[in-house]
């Protein structure tokens, strides 16, 4: 069958084995894990993807040796009870014709937590520490480096043992190897350290280990980054120097190449890339350069969230794999749509970050806002059919409305969605229109193509009451009615000039010169508040309730944003409530000490103080007999994660 993407879907050989495609899920955290070990979870996951069509997928980070333990939930290679772990998981995916490999890992001194809270004792090249996790590791023995790189070559051949098609050395995002590597972190003075070929010993020796437990019936791949992106991070020359150098030496079967740091703030943003990052295969310029340098094939990631940017990457000869590993976090069928031709029904990643590396750094399993079937494949992984078609009635066209509704209509029941206005989307339309954020819209075509594909009928401009609730009678009833800018009381707002954050947006609020935001949520609202209005001009000040300005909002989006306000002469005020407002100054209180914050000369107080109900229609309905699910802001304010979510559920629950 011809494809849209002949580059993408030919097959190709690595090492001893053959991938049906380029298309490969990059190592990435899930905390599906159980105890260290593979779980049924993480297999369902991981199969998912699988089936979806995936060529490659390589699974999430696995320590090599006691100290390697980096998170509360890393799987751990240091036990033959993790061979039969890695079978199951191998054997799932082998049946749907994806390779599998597993990663081999040392964070060294990157250190995030231990089960216990206490702080572990981390250990590196040398005493230099990690200005991310402020970490001061101690530098390691060379009796300790001899254990290390003897546990990379046990956990490749438990990998082995267990039926794994592959094992990648993470030498990425300056954890160990890298660390070894870096002059500027490694200081040691022996066989270590010093000059190149020193500094380069450590991966040298891990990639001989490996090779010799494992032989040539096993791939064998090394994942770096190209730059770091940090104060301390390496450069491009320096890691591409050691990739040809290792290429020569002929133990490796390809290079995974990426960008970014652990050690660093902004270093860190690189490791997963949100929507900020407007740029897409922004990595594949340095793949293409390493390409021409080596004879072994090259992998690349970095914001590769489209077939048709992967096709072009890899059919201009820059790379031979592409990751697309959050696209398939979002569409697990992305690849097979791809190789139909339904490029209009893959669910696109927006690069929100909030529910897939976000959900790990909340320790939480990974998901999706846009599909939370992601991370629960084992509940909702499956849609069932309903045992009887029933006339489903949705109020509200936002993202819970429009996911009851199309998983509802899949599920076989005749849906009908009403929206009041004449555009579904409800509050991801605004969303999109702060700065760095367009990508967001994307959930709302995303959501109105499964509806369509689902066969649900959409009703705009239409606002629901009571009385055709009463002449419809459905058989089940959901509300998904959203909600509108909170206005809490503020003494002076009759005198002083007060706006809310959807007036602002929507063009509607003459703003003047200076202006103070009153961030209650200390989210994405704020933050893309204060951009867009210091890009218009303004004097801006952000004054947050909170320690930090996107203080609940995944890291990687809050830090990059952070760094663009302060580029842009942003004020940020912490811990800061506001109190009162006149004519030309708003009153702040500090949140700790009490003491007031004066912002003269301020034309303009705008609220992102979060979200009331819409609530009417629930509140009539308060003695409603039929079938009811309140879901999203209707039921209370929050995310779209919740929204999606609760919709995922309500259409399930039919």
């Amino acid at each position: 069958m011809a494809t849209t993407f002949p580059h993408l879907f030919s097959p190709i050989a690595v090492g001893g084995v053959t991938l049906r495609n380029r298309i490969m899920s990059t190592g990435h955290d899930t905390v599906l894990p159980k105890h260290g070990m593979v779980s049924d979870e993480l297999v369902a996951y991981q199969e998912a993807r699988a089936a979806g069509g995936a060529g490659l997928i390589v699974i999430q980070v696995s320590g090599v040796h006691e100290t390697a333990k980096y998170s509360s939930h890393v799987l751990m290679a240091t036990s033959d009870e993790s061979i039969p772990g890695y079978r199951r998981l191998a054997e799932a995916c082998h049946r749907h014709g994806t390779k599998v490999f597993g990663q081999l890992f040392h964070p060294g001194r990157e250190i995030m937590e231990t089960e216990d809270g206490t702080a572990a004792a981390a250990f590196s090249a040398s005493a230099t520490p990690s200005d991310r996790f402020h970490v001061i590791p101690a530098p390691m023995s060379r009796r300790m480096i001899r254990d290390i790189v003897a546990g990379y070559a046990a956990a490749a051949g438990r990998m082995q043992a267990g039926g794994m098609d592959g094992a990648e050395i993470v030498a990425s995002h300056g954890y160990l190897p890298a660390q070894f590597l870096n002059h500027r972190v490694n200081t040691r003075e022996d066989d270590y350290g010093s000059s190149f070929a020193n500094r380069l010993r450590f991966l040298r020796e891990v990639v001989a280990a490996i090779r010799a437990r494992v032989g040539s019936g096993m791939v064998v791949g090394l994942r770096i980054s190209g730059e770091e992106l940090g104060h301390d991070g390496l450069a491009e020359g320096e890691s591409l120097e050691a990739i040809m150098a290792l290429d020569r030496d002929g133990g490796l079967d390809y290079v995974n190449v990426i960008a970014g740091s652990s050690s660093t703030v902004a270093g860190a943003v690189h490791i997963v890339p949100p929507m900020i990052v407007e740029a897409t295969g922004y990595v594949a310029p340095f793949a293409a350069t390493v390409k021409a340098n080596v004879r072994m094939p090259v992998f690349v990631a970095g914001r590769i969230n489209q077939p048709q940017i992967a096709e072009r990457i890899v059919a201009s000869g820059q790379a031979d794999v592409c990751g697309m590993t959050r696209a398939m976090i979002c569409d697990p069928e992305m690849a097979n749509k791809a190789k139909a031709g339904r490029v209009d029904d893959i669910r696109a990643c927006i690069g929100c970050n909030q529910a897939c590396i976000g959900h790990f750094h909340l320790g939480v399993p990974i998901s999706c806002i846009q599909h939370p079937e992601t991370g629960r494949e084992l509940v909702y992984g499956t849609r069932t059919a309903a045992p009887h078609r029933r006339r489903i009635l949705v109020v509200g066209g936002g993202p819970a409305g429009m996911k009851a509704a199309a998983v509802a209509a899949e599920r076989g029941h005749d849906v009908t969605l009403h929206e009041k206005s004449g555009r579904l989307g409800g509050q991801a339309l605004l969303a999109q229109l702060l700065p760095g954020r367009s990508e967001f819209g994307g959930i709302v075509t995303n959501l109105a193509r499964e509806m369509d594909l689902a066969g649900v009928k959409v009703v705009k401009n239409s606002e629901v009451t009571t009385d055709l609730i009463d002449r419809q009678s459905p058989d089940a009833l959901i509300l998904a009615t959203g909600g509108r800018p909170r206005h809490p009381r503020i003494e002076g707002d009759d005198e002083g000039h007060v706006v809310d954050a959807w007036q602002v947006l929507k063009g509607e609020a003459n703003v003047g010169r200076s202006v103070v935001i009153a961030d209650w949520r200390c989210d994405w609202i704020g933050l893309g508040l204060a951009e867009k209005l210091a890009r218009d001009g303004c004097r801006v000040r952000l004054a947050v309730n909170g320690y930090m300005p996107g203080e609940t909002i995944h890291r990687y989006v809050r830090d990059a944003w952070i760094g663009i306000l302060h580029k842009l002469g942003v004020e940020m005020i912490p811990y800061a409530r506001v109190a009162g407002v006149d004519a030309t100054t708003v009153y702040l209180q500090h949140t700790t000490s009490g003491e007031p914050i004066l912002c003269e000369d301020a034309d303009t107080l705008v609220l992102a103080q979060g979200h009331d109900r819409m609530a009417t229609l629930v509140d009539a309905l308060e003695d409603y007999a039929g079938e009811l699910h309140v879901i999203g802001d209707a039921r209370a304010p929050r995310t779209a994660e919740e929204a999606v979510l609760e919709g995922l559920k309500a259409g399930t629950a039919v």
